[in-house]
């Protein structure tokens, strides 16, 4: 952890002067040292107290550290299904609304056939919930591994239309940040399935399978279920408007960021927020008022677009190789700046996220997961799922922030994930074991046994081209790095991995997919041809 740095920044009003858009000094966030440890957590678990027969869903809005977010209503759902929720507190324009029903699970009624002595299964039966778009399963200990199978099914918003059985993908402990830091350790950090999105519900039944013993092993016993399981139903909120790759984007496969507004300086995105499709005219002509966790999100991509921006606009190579000092006698070799949607393009709720910004000396490789979340969404909803999953990392998982430094929709729209700078060297939560000095791009699906678009194969490709780039790495070469400890290297040994890296190459995982694995290599020689090499 000496590597680590926590900062925060700040806008002062002199460069409040300068932009577009008007911040509230008394809000910015004070200057906090640069060796400062991110703050704890609040050691209150959502998940804390025995689970009861007549399930309690509680809606979480707890503020984050930090913060003074007044928390937000809880919902009661008595054994009739239906539910009683108290009225929702405003909320400002500037932050989306969100929330999570947190249910525990207890056995379910064990059928009459079942053999005597075999693993109680545990879950919820049929039953109503507040709407919500994504779900998993957390608890207690985060150290302790659910070995069984997850499975739910949910019924769209406002029919009585029930999906099929769904699979949860259980193995997401290698998705985490590493033994021993901060984040880790000063933290609530739970148990938790990897979220899954499942679309505008409102009904949801879960069940939790243990896994059977050996059955050539007379000894064998099944292994408990982890304790103080609960089944985690997010609601993202609504978002600034339609994704950037909606369109042509989904139907030709090829991704495009929103352009700037005309008007906007040269290589850098206009500071107007993103709108509904039906929003009033007159709106666009207001100024946004940004709150101070927003404006400290923006403010650490200054260099690449104003205060406020939703889109961090694409550049040519020549143009992204004059927009970076480069070392007297260097080879340029940095691929072409791509477009990247910000975290106030996707909604991103910057309250719940820790205040301070993590950040490693600096980016030695790139490794490519999948967020396993499946693929039935639209490249329209990718906003929704980035901020699904970005709230269950935080309030249910108990991470400080987004755990990976990028994301890529089927369409091949990038977006920013962890705060800290699109540039910079931000310590993320994606691979235990190797979050020091690398970053972490989920290609949104699941790629175990689907073919990922050929757009978001590109995408990663721009990405690491441009990233890599700008810390002097060969996209086709090897780099050793030092294990933080995983099951697959324990801590301080030496491995030698590619620059681009799967998921897999440092965590005994099927992650980022086998599918997707396969076009790694591809993803390698088109980021390198992009760099000029």
């Amino acid at each position: 952890m000496r590597a680590l740095l926590v900062t925060s920044v700040g806008v002062t009003c002199a460069a409040a002067l300068t932009l577009p858009l008007a911040t509230p000094a008394a809000s910015a966030p004070a200057p906090h040292s640069a060796s400062a440890l991110p703050p704890s957590m609040s050691p209150a678990s959502p998940g804390a107290g025995p689970p009861s027969a007549q399930a309690e869903a509680t809606t979480r809005e707890a503020p984050a550290p930090g913060t003074s977010e007044t928390p937000g209503t809880s919902a009661t759902f008595g054994t009739s299904g239906t539910s009683e929720t108290e009225p929702r507190q405003a909320v400002s324009a500037a932050e989306p609304a969100g929330s999570t029903q947190s249910l525990p699970l207890a056995p379910l009624a064990a059928p009459s056939n079942r053999v005597a002595g075999a693993p109680a299964v545990q879950g919820l039966p049929q039953r109503d919930a507040r709407p919500f778009s994504l779900v998993g399963v957390v608890w207690d200990d985060a150290e302790a591994e659910l070995h069984g199978t997850v499975q739910v099914r949910t019924r769209a918003t406002g029919t009585t239309r029930w999906s099929e059985w769904q699979d949860v993908e259980t193995h997401n402990a290698e998705h985490a940040a590493d033994l021993g830091s901060a984040e880790r350790e000063g933290r609530t950090v739970r148990g938790a399935t990897a979220p899954l999105w499942v679309g505008d519900s409102d009904g949801v039944e879960v069940r939790v399978r243990p896994e059977a013993p050996d059955p050539q092993d007379r000894a064998a016993t099944s292994a408990p279920l982890p304790e103080g399981m609960r089944l985690e139903l997010v609601d993202p909120g609504e978002g600034p408007g339609e994704n950037p790759g909606e369109g042509s984007a989904e139907s030709t496969g090829e991704g495009s960021a929103p352009e700037p507004a005309r008007g906007a300086p040269a290589g850098r995105a206009a500071a107007v927020p993103a709108r509904f499709a039906d929003a009033p005219a007159a709106a666009a002509t207001l100024p946004e008022v940004l709150t101070a966790e927003i404006a400290a999100a923006s403010a650490v991509n200054a260099e690449l677009a104003e205060l406020g921006a939703t889109v961090i606009p694409a550049l040519s190579r020549a143009e992204t190789l004059e927009s970076v000092n480069l070392a007297p006698g260097a080879k340029p070799y940095i691929g072409p700046r791509p477009g990247i949607v910000t975290r106030k393009g996707w909604g991103a709720d910057e309250k719940l996220r820790e205040k301070n910004f993590a950040y490693t000396k600096t980016v030695k490789a790139a490794f490519v997961h999948h967020s396993a979340t499946g693929n039935n969404y639209t490249c329209k909803q990718a906003p929704s799922v980035l901020r699904g999953i970005y709230r269950y990392h935080v309030k249910s998982s108990g991470w400080r922030d987004f755990g990976y430094n990028f994301a890529v929709d089927k369409c091949g729209n990038i977006y920013e994930g962890r705060a800290g700078g699109v540039t910079k060297a931000v310590l993320g939560a994606h691979t235990l074991g190797f979050n020091t000095n690398t970053m972490g791009i989920a290609v949104l699906g699941s790629y175990a046994s689907t073919n990922p678009p050929a757009a978001a194969v590109t995408a990663v490709s721009k990405l690491t081209a441009w990233k890599l780039g700008l810390f002097g790495r060969n996209p086709k070469g090897k780099i050793t790095l030092v294990s933080g400890g995983s099951n697959k290297y324990k801590a301080g040994v030496k491995v030698k991995m590619n620059v681009i890296s799967g998921h897999r190459d440092g965590f005994a995982t099927e992650c980022p997919g086998a599918r997707l694995y396969k076009k790694l290599g591809k993803a390698r020689t088109t980021s390198a041809k992009l760099q000029g090499r």
